[in-house]
């Protein structure tokens, strides 16, 4: 007797365990299965708010239009902070990508939001205190998170994604940088949306330029020079990075030449760093 009441104890646990792992495993499954990775929700106020001028080669951004879908930003920003480090480990890498680039972008904005309108810049926060690249004012894969720890520590850390094009992708809403797309980026197309930056931003002769013998080019190129010398993408130099697009920094083939020889001295341009706002 006793021992029926043993096997029949260890069904009974058998079942209940055999439950509890199905159920864990629904809720997991549950929690990955719910994230848009279309960023559905970002794309909409993107498209909403994000002005396209000159030709696609920059955008402003329309700030009162966002703090007016405060609602709608705030409840995409608690999308991303309720990923776990383990859902985003389960995710391959252009899923991955994608979220850190939104995030980046998303945060921004907000950031931006706390003081807007009384500011010109984003760095009337401060550099050093109220710096808005490293407060930390956001929660992010499990932990309190600053907009350098997601471009420096993750997207560019050794061996993440060693991708150069992001310099293109992450906006710090100031005029110098490069446009803030006007739509999420997203996994399936996410290789095509990074190689179109590049181009909308090198296609501005504002902020990119071959003039009077010398390449004339954004201060980021100067900032990360590292990331344009390391073979990613297959740029050892950001003379090669140049030589790519020859055809949107030149007119004349000559010259679009010599850039491809990589034989122009280069100049770096002042950064311009007011707001991006489309009403200033």
């Amino acid at each position: 007797m006793k021992s029926v009441n043993l096997i029949a104890k260890f069904s009974n646990f058998l079942v209940v365990s055999a439950f509890l792992i199905l159920a864990c495993g629904a809720t997991v499954a549950r929690s990955q299965g719910n994230f848009d990775h279309e960023h559905r929700a970002w794309s909409a106020l993107l498209a909403k708010h994000v002005l396209v001028r000159d030709s696609g080669s920059a955008t402003q951004v329309r700030y009162r239009g966002f703090a007016a879908d405060r609602a709608a930003l705030k409840a995409y920003l608690d999308s991303l902070s309720r990923v776990t480090p383990a859902d985003y480990a389960g995710w391959s890498k252009p899923q991955q990508l994608a979220f850190l680039i939104n995030a980046y972008n998303a945060f921004t904005v907000e950031k931006i939001l706390t003081r807007y309108p009384n500011l010109k810049s984003i760095r009337d926060f401060g550099t050093v205190f109220g710096n808005p690249w490293k407060d930390r004012f956001f929660m992010l894969l499990g932990k309190s998170q600053n907009l350098d720890g997601i471009e420096h520590e993750t997207i560019r850390a050794p061996g993440a994604f060693e991708e150069p094009r992001i310099h293109f992708a992450v906006n710090c809403a100031a005029v110098g940088c490069p446009a803030l797309r006007e739509e999420a980026y997203t996994a399936a197309r996410i290789d095509a949306q990074l190689e179109d930056q590049p181009r909308r931003f090198l296609g501005d002769r504002s902020r990119n330029r071959f003039t009077a013998g010398t390449l004339e080019v954004s201060r980021i190129f100067d900032w990360y020079v590292k990331d344009f010398s390391l073979g990613w993408k297959g740029f050892a130099s950001p003379q090669q990075f140049f030589a790519k697009y020859a055809d949107l920094l030149a007119d004349r083939d000559e010259d679009r030449q010599l850039l491809r020889d990589g034989r122009l001295p280069i100049r770096y341009l002042d950064y311009d760093w007011m707001l991006n706002d489309a009403s200033g």
